[in-house]
């Protein structure tokens, strides 16, 4: 009987133990659950829970709580877990890095392209990268995929699918032809030349695509990729001129030339092969193109009083050369406040931003910026419009009422996005589709 009993307490004591560790792990989540909750609910308030563009969707049903998606992110808070889910907290500042979607191990995630209340426009491509019209591929940021990583492994991918395409004994000079010496251009230019390919690479402006526009002392956020014909690059945060230098680098030791100021005027489908016309009069013939451009080759205007002057620029190269200037930047983007931080350590500088919140900035864009304001260094004008440039002011409107302000001016940088490069996409006959929410990596 006293054996009985002891064994008993003992099960009992063991039971009291497994139930206590049980509420103690159950409390625990359930206080990470609650702080997620928080996190959202601000977002939601702040504006960063509709996501901008590329973005991660859970599958409740098939996530199993590993955690592998939010330790893969290289950013903060875009995911978090609530009663055992992941979920979405700060969707618009995910900048695409698809680190959760390969991380997941159950295959719960899944990258999709705008929502169902808020599009993208972007040419329609299939799952090889082929557009509508065949033989005319697209890869990187016009496709949508704008992070340096994804560009990379998207012209890798693309010219993979072009190479069982190309038709043998064609009467074209280039098998492809690549617009576009950006990430995606450069590494599909790496990749043909891995495979035998006869390529010719061209670029509008030069070498690095949109990348060299940005300012020299820009830091470029990337992750760590694999380049053809060089192998992995671990790339957390790196210079500009040390990104380029790196390509120049790759390129010359392949032999691979690129032919800058070399902007493409029309692609035109001829006898199954396509004539390649520059704007300069100069045609080239290939079997296939690959579309490796960006989606700010133009810049979008703002259509405001003053904005043909010489004082309005729509790019920043060298900011260490301008000091003692009053400057004006307009725009709520990455560039746009990464451009007014490197302007405000030698100038009086005002960032103007028409909606009341940030919606679309890096985290650690986001902290210098208002490290910057809080020290007096640079003036935010949250919830305002340009409304016209003059020789030595600006004149804004500001908060709700529309109250108008003059300020001293000599610079104008205007940061409002490019506009998607319709017109040569139409004339090409390359359709524009409008994506709602649309799939563009599952497992």
């Amino acid at each position: 009987m006293e054996i009985l009993i002891e064994n008993i307490l003992i099960y009992s004591l063991a039971a009291l133990l497994c139930l206590s560790v049980v509420f103690i792990y159950l409390r625990k989540k359930s206080r990470e659950s609650k702080i997620v909750e928080a996190k959202i609910k601000k977002a939601k308030e702040e504006g960063l829970h509709e996501p901008i563009s590329l973005h991660p969707v859970v599958d409740v049903n098939s996530c199993i709580q590993t955690g592998a998606c939010i330790s893969a992110c290289p950013e903060h808070d875009i995911l978090g877990i609530i009663d055992g889910k992941a979920t979405i907290i700060n969707a618009s500042q995910c900048i695409g890095h698809g680190a959760c979607f390969h991380a997941c191990p159950t295959g719960a995630i899944s990258l999709r392209i705008g929502t169902e209340t808020r599009g993208v426009d972007l040419p329609h491509v299939n799952q090889n990268f082929e557009t509508n019209v065949p033989g005319i591929f697209i890869a990187g940021e016009l496709g949508g995929m704008g992070l340096i990583k994804n560009a990379v492994i998207q012209g890798k991918q693309a010219t993979e699918n072009i190479l069982k395409t190309i038709k043998k004994n064609h009467k074209a000079k280039y098998d492809l032809i690549i617009i576009g010496a950006g990430p995606a251009g450069i590494s599909a230019s790496l990749t043909a030349k891995k495979h035998g390919i006869k390529s010719l690479l061209l670029e509008q402006d030069t070498l690095g695509g949109t990348v060299f526009t940005f300012p020299r002392k820009k830091i470029i956020m990337t992750s760590p990729m694999d380049l053809p014909l060089y192998g992995k690059i671990k790339l957390y945060e790196t210079t500009k001129s040390e990104l380029l230098d790196l390509w120049q680098t790759v390129l010359k030791k392949n032999s691979i030339v690129v032919q800058e100021n070399s902007k493409v005027d029309s692609i035109v489908s001829e006898d199954e092969i396509f004539k390649v016309t520059t704007l300069q009069g100069v045609q080239h013939t290939s079997a296939c193109v690959l579309l490796a451009i960006g989606r700010r080759g133009t810049p979008r205007k703002l259509n405001v009083p003053g904005e043909m002057s010489e004082k309005v620029a729509y790019r920043l190269l060298d900011p260490e050369i301008i000091s003692a200037k009053d400057i004006i930047v307009v725009g709520g983007g990455d560039s746009a406040i990464e451009s007014a931080l490197l302007l405000a350590d030698q100038n009086h500088v005002t960032l103007s931003y028409r909606n009341e919140v940030f919606n679309r900035i890096k985290p650690l864009n986001s902290v210098a910026l208002n490290k910057a304001v809080t020290e007096g260094k640079l003036d935010l004008r949250l919830s305002s419009n340009l409304l016209s440039i003059n020789d030595n002011n600006v004149v804004i409107a500001t908060g709700k009422d529309g109250e108008q302000l003059t300020l001293k001016n000599d610079l104008v940088y205007i940061f409002a996005g490019g506009e998607l490069p319709t017109q040569f996409l139409e004339k090409t006959g390359i359709r524009i589709e409008k994506k709602f929410g649309e799939t563009v990596m599952k497992h």
